[in-house]
């Protein structure tokens, strides 16, 4: 589906590959531009988003997964809010770098998200972000209520400081 951006030019989505590599990524970012984080779980989305230089991620929200059209028409208002330019959601990898069930799923998500929007989506490595979420809650003696609250915000956040440092360096 045809969208339009701040120009009112219309662009098309990204037809058959639905996200790119790393070095490809960036080069379609305009200057200036925010990237949002997504952690893909199978009852919720974690968000991040950039600040507009790219150097810092923050968490922005936790979106609790029903339907996809619910879920992405959320998706898509958050970034015609925040002036989104691409999006970095987490590919969760098994430990020997093969693909699993839950990798297919954010997987399936990139390449719905690609009918709908032409935003450039690159799919970032995130195993054990979870963990590290966790881990990070753990230390700052939350309690199971509130990791219940955040760890997936805050597990898009790491993903997307990790994709943000990584993509500085090419």
């Amino acid at each position: 589906m045809p969208q339009s951006n701040k120009n009112n030019e219309t662009t098309q989505p990204i037809p058959q590959a639905y996200y790119l590599l790393a070095e490809d990524f960036m080069p379609t970012i305009s200057t200036g531009s925010r990237l949002i984080g997504i952690d893909p779980g199978t009852t919720t989305l974690g968000l991040a988003l950039s600040d507009t230089t790219r150097l810092i991620a923050s968490g922005l929200e936790t979106i609790r997964r029903t339907k996809f059209k619910a879920d992405s028409a959320r998706l898509l208002t958050l970034i015609d809010e925040h002036e989104v330019a691409g999006l970095v959601i987490g590919l969760p990898l098994n430990l020997d770098g093969s693909e699993g069930p839950r990798a297919q799923a954010s997987k399936a998500l990139a390449r719905n998200l690609s009918k709908l929007t032409a935003l450039p989506i690159l799919l970032w490595d995130e195993r054990l972000s979870t963990v590290a979420a966790e881990r990070t809650l753990l230390e700052a003696d939350a309690s199971r209520a509130r990791r219940g609250q955040v760890i997936d915000k805050l597990a898009a956040t790491i993903i997307l400081q990790s994709a943000l440092d990584r993509l500085r360096k090419l």
